[in-house]
């Protein structure tokens, strides 16, 4: 777990960097009408996380051990020319948000996303269940968690190209 927290606060570093600065117009600004603004990417982020940690829950909670195959996670969702459709759950809202208020959102789900990782007492059990991810297919929970910051470093590549 330990490199997994490595990985979230480098992630989330570049993340609040990439965005602290903006003002709230450039925030909420969409490049186009089919596109996220900065402020629903992020706010999507926030969505995913909460997503993922229902779902490792509910993994946790099964009858039985599966011992599911792994996957090359970061290969699929770094590959920004794979498109994929967010599941109605994880769409954000199309409402303004302010730069202030998605950080403390962003905070807040990290610190309780991160305190619920804690409390699992058999991290290595995480590798012996499986939950059905929208995009990949069965994914080990403990692909779950490597899945959040790969998402996140999907996005802030997003995130960077509509700031240019």
């Amino acid at each position: 777990m330990l490199v997994a927290k490595e990985q979230f606060d480098a992630t989330r570093a570049q993340l609040l960097q990439t965005i602290q600065n903006l003002d709230n117009t450039s925030f909420n600004d969409k490049p186009d009408a089919q596109s996220w603004s900065v402020a629903q990417i992020c706010h999507h982020l926030v969505l995913v996380e909460e997503a993922a940690k229902k779902a490792i829950t509910w993994g946790l909670q099964a009858q039985e051990q599966s011992s599911p195959a792994r996957k090359n996670v970061q290969l699929v969702v770094l590959d920004r020319t794979k498109k994929f459709q967010a599941p109605t759950i994880v769409e954000p809202i199309d409402q303004p948000f302010t730069v202030q208020e998605m950080l403390d959102l962003l905070a807040t789900t990290r610190m309780n996303f991160l305190a619920f990782l804690q409390t699992i007492e058999e991290p290595e059990i995480l590798t012996k269940y499986a939950v059905k991810h929208p995009a990949l297919g069965t994914l080990p929970l403990d692909q779950w968690i490597e899945m959040v910051y790969l998402h996140e470093q999907r996005h802030i590549e997003q995130i960077q190209e509509i700031m240019k």
